[in-house]
């Protein structure tokens, strides 16, 4: 499969967002890449064009299963101007976990690779040179196929979208204050919570819906059965510092396996600190804090990387985190990771692809 390159004409460019005010995801860059798949033919018709809007048939079976799945990484700026990844081919690699829980196509990874690194040397200019910015990546998969009935559908469409962003949370890097829920649930053991599929999202939307109105950033989710046992926040991993030890959720396919959890566990490791993956009642968080020992509490993810949280709410009872201030360990690892990414520290983990 050769990539058609169309490239937009320069008068349909659009005009760049101010590199100072980006938000995150409101503005998309000029191109996008594109691939169908169905049946018969597999993957097909690789392209790289202009960033415009699909035509769906209204029987298009995403719209009425739900099979849809996608992906989120960034593009960096190095000092000397480079265009830096960080881990894509681990993306792509859960992007295919998802489409097999999913019963969607897997898709061929080096081709996918070849056309993000020719999408990002087109828009190169969209990748914002400013600390703390990025390029945010998106590539999705969604059943196309005009048919109504719950099965596997025959045809697909997988796309990467671009946008350049700033710090996810209006706060940045400050603490952000989260709500834990025993009211709602976001995946169930057997269920799909492992994939990174739309339909999780949108489950997750009215707990964070009345977590904000409330006056918190985010929502810490709890087991399905017990709904004692921490699990992840919205759109992160969880730690928890307590100690001595640092503890995360193990990966027992009701949460996400993270990027960012993963390079966490690894430099945390590296440091020489004591990191294990076990389960976690949110009444021990609690009663670690009453007693002193909870020392830094943060999230993980692609968009934020971290977030420390300086607060915790459960059941009408509130847990202050280190005087709600930013955690040691959550700046070490935040000015470490950024370091990585941005190829301002040592890359002892080959996790930076330099284009």
């Amino acid at each position: 499969m050769e990539i058609r390159l169309e490239e937009a004409p320069a008068a349909e460019l659009k005009r760049k967002p101010d590199a100072n005010a980006l938000g995150f995801g409101r503005h998309m860059a000029d191109h996008m890449f594109v691939m169908a798949y169905d049946r018969e033919q597999g993957w097909h018709d690789p392209v790289i064009k202009k960033y415009a809007n699909f035509s769906l048939d209204p029987a298009a079976m995403v719209l009425h299963y739900g099979q849809a799945i996608f992906e989120g990484l960034k593009a960096y700026r190095d000092p000397e101007g480079r265009l830096l990844l960080f881990r894509p081919t681990a993306n792509f690699e859960r992007m295919n976990s998802s489409a097999t829980r999913m019963c969607m196509p897997t898709i061929p990874v080096d081709r996918v690779m070849e056309g993000l690194k020719m999408l990002l040397r087109l828009d190169a200019d969209w990748v914002p040179a400013n600390q703390g910015a990025s390029l945010y990546i998106r590539p999705t998969m969604v059943a196309t196929e005009p048919a109504l009935g719950v099965r596997p559908a025959n045809q697909y469409l997988f796309f990467i979208i671009t946008c350049p962003v700033g710090a996810y949370y209006p706060e940045g890097f400050n603490p952000v204050k989260i709500f834990v829920t025993d009211k709602y649930v976001r995946a169930v053991p057997g269920g799909v919570g492992a994939a990174k599929t739309a339909g999780n999202y949108a489950a997750s939307i009215m707990a964070a819906v009345e977590a904000q109105r409330a006056g918190y950033t985010q929502v810490l989710w709890l087991d399905a059965v017990e709904r004692r046992y921490v699990e992840e926040v919205g759109t992160m991993n969880i730690f928890f510092r307590i100690g001595d030890e640092v503890i995360t959720p193990p990966l027992t396919g009701s949460i996400l396996p993270g990027i960012t959890r993963d390079s966490v566990l690894q430099l945390i490791k590296d440091w020489g600190l004591r990191v294990v993956e076990r389960r976690i009642m949110i009444d021990e968080v609690f009663a670690a804090a009453e007693r002193g020992m909870l020392k830094d509490v943060f999230g993980t993810g692609t968009a934020a990387v971290i977030s420390p949280v300086g607060a915790l709410h459960y059941q009408g009872h509130d847990c202050t985190v280190n005087n709600g201030k930013t955690g040691e360990l959550a700046q070490r690892l935040f000015d470490n990771l950024q370091g990585i990414q941005y190829g301002k520290l040592p890359d002892p983990h080959g996790w930076v692809e330099a284009l």
